[in-house]
């Protein structure tokens, strides 16, 4: 069946001239029947999406894996880099105090 053929069929109500069905009971048999074929439609084609992996959406998360990448070695050196400022600022203050100190010390043994 092709696509022409498809909407041919959604197109024409079977029902419709049936004899013991009043106008209404067809309308509503041929709306649950384009229903259905609609939800059949929708089956196969999750179906087909679900048992192939999307190529596109793969490559779209390699390439976010290794942006995180990235961002979590950017991270780790900015951590790092904060960790060695404040060791080296707290080691400046303690040369500075000592220096200070010894300064002082100078100053009172003259």
């Amino acid at each position: 069946m092709t696509s022409s053929d498809a909407h041919a069929d959604l197109d024409i109500n079977p029902y419709e001239d049936h004899p013991e069905l009043s106008k209404l009971e067809a309308d509503v048999l041929w709306e649950y029947a384009k229903l259905a074929k609609n939800v059949k439609t929708l089956l196969n084609r999750t179906r087909e999406l679900s048992e192939a992996p999307d190529q596109a959406l793969l490559e779209q998360l390699r390439v976010l894996e290794r942006k995180l990448g990235l961002v979590l070695t950017l991270f780790k050196a900015s951590v790092w880099a904060a960790i060695n400022d404040r060791q080296a600022a707290a080691e400046e203050a303690a040369f500075q105090e000592e220096r200070s100190e010894a300064f002082s010390e100078d100053e009172y043994s003259r």
